[in-house]
């Protein structure tokens, strides 16, 4: 097949910024309406599917990059699956994104194997990018994606798409970390994932399981307001997608899953997970400004309130003032619930660094783990510790745990760095006995400035006084000397 020019601006081209106008051409590249069977402009290469009649009903995008050997299996394996019972009229797209092998061919061998396989190229890697361009190209009433190793049992599908083309829901993922689901994989996986769901509730104020998991499905509707808005490209996509949604108000919907880790897969852990970390802190800068993008009921676009409320609930009490009676949340009390989320973060900061230390550098794993755990401990001290309840100015109060949590990055730094130069290659124990020591110095300090200074309570400024309410006081108080004096007359 030839290949197209790229003759319209993309997301992975423009840097969304808080302006509108740039905003606004995104979308409007982005979201152009694509005939069925024809292909977008950012395609490299394209075989539509051979099926004839009406538009399908899910779209099933695979993802892949450099994956000759597991793709045919899996492909035929998902045909199979959805030949055998499954209600819906469906469609597979193979998305080849960036590949250096065979990978393309399997995929033009499979299109002519199976009228239900249509194959898109593009030039460029990654699979946030390659899922955009696909769902937006895509004429089905809802875009689903998995993974190709289908490591997610396909016994999941039809209650992920079902509440979707009923009109119930407005996004559905499978998810591994909720109850019912089944898993098998490793316990460092397991501990990254959960920490990593765990830093987008305390930071984001994210409201699902598990955003990693590679099962998922949108109503095309929905992603054609949500994708333009998106901008990572890789691994991270997902993440961003199911935040905006939920800033957005969509309902969100979630299937516990069967999971079968694969030992073999590609994914690179350590770089994935520090761009996530920069996923999460643009998305919370974003929150925290006001900047970040969201849709609206018309149809346009809003930024979203650092608070996450709309300016109709303007004159809601301030989530953020309310707290624990002080009888409850004295000094004391404060400090003894400190102490014990205190114990609790400095056995998960050992567990993770422990975990960490086999593929990083010392330093480097000590930095992740601080960061995770100061997050996690942030947000538990803000419910636990001081009683405030609400999202009202978390993104803020987060910042400056953040700015806390660099005090104590450089103590346990500079304590690891004596270490180091005190003994040439010291025990991992020794090393986490030495950063708990200082740890704990941090913790101190962090207490210290939660109480007076991140959650510190603040007045609230006065309310103005309607002047048709001081002039009608004032009109009462002016009768009351008269009606005095004619009372002792």
């Amino acid at each position: 097949m030839g290949g197209w020019d790229a003759g319209v601006s993309r997301a992975d081209d423009c840097q969304v910024s808080g302006e509108t106008e740039p905003l606004r051409e995104v979308t409007a590249a982005l979201a152009a309406p694509v005939r069925p069977g024809h292909a977008r402009p950012e395609w490299a290469g394209y075989i539509p599917a051979s099926a004839a009649g009406p538009a399908p009903q899910v779209d099933i995008v695979v993802p892949v990059k450099n994956e000759e050997r597991d793709l045919a299996p899996g492909v035929r394996r998902l045909v199979a699956f959805l030949r055998d019972g499954f209600p819906f009229r469906s469609r597979i797209t193979i998305a080849d994104n960036g590949s250096s092998d065979g990978t393309w061919s399997q995929a033009t061998a499979l299109c002519a194997e199976f009228d239900e396989v249509r194959a898109v190229r593009l030039d460029q890697p990654g699979r946030g990018r390659a899922l955009r361009s696909c769902w937006l190209g895509s004429d089905a009433e809802v875009l689903a994606y998995t993974d190709v190793d289908l490591s997610i049992g396909l016994n999941g599908l039809l209650p992920l798409v079902a509440p979707l083309l009923s009109g119930h829901s407005d996004i559905a993922i499978g998810t591994r970390l909720a109850r019912g689901a089944r898993q098998t994989r490793s316990v460092r996986r397991e501990v990254l994932s959960r920490v990593y769901n765990l830093t987008l509730h305390a930071l984001l104020g994210a409201g699902f399981s598990d955003a990693q998991c590679g099962f998922k499905a949108i109503r095309a509707d929905k992603a054609r307001r949500l994708l333009p808005l998106t901008q990572d490209n890789a691994w991270f996509f997902d993440t961003e997608l199911l935040v905006l949604a939920e800033r957005a108000g969509l309902r969100v919907h979630e299937v516990p899953v069967d999971c079968i880790d694969d030992p073999n897969s590609s994914v690179k852990l350590v770089s994935t997970a520090v761009d996530d970390l920069r996923g999460i802190a643009r998305l919370g800068w974003g929150i925290a400004r006001g900047t970040l993008p969201v849709p609206v009921q018309d149809g346009g676009l809003a930024s979203a309130d650092p608070r996450g409320e709309d300016p109709a609930s303007a004159n809601r009490p301030d989530p953020d003032q309310i707290r624990a009676p002080r009888g409850v949340w004295g000094l004391p009390g404060q400090l003894l619930r400190f102490i014990g989320i205190g114990v609790l973060s400095t056995l998960a900061y050992v567990l993770i660094y422990l975990l960490l230390r086999n593929a990083l550098s010392a330093q480097l794993a000590n930095a992740a783990s601080l960061l995770v755990t100061a997050v996690a401990n942030t947000a538990a001290n803000r419910r636990i510790t001081f009683g405030i309840r609400g999202r009202a100015n978390a993104a803020r109060q987060q910042i400056q745990g953040l700015i806390a949590f660099g005090a104590g990055l450089a103590l346990t730094s500079m304590s690891l760095a004596g270490l180091h130069a005190a003994a040439r290659r010291p025990a991992h124990v020794i090393e986490a006995c030495v950063l708990v020591g200082a740890s704990l110095l941090a913790t101190a300090l962090r207490f210290i400035l939660y109480r007076w200074w991140v959650f510190r309570p603040r007045q609230a400024p006065p309310r103005p006084v309607a002047v048709e309410r001081v002039q009608a006081d004032a009109a009462v108080l002016a009768r009351l000397p008269a009606q005095g004096q004619a009372a002792s007359s």
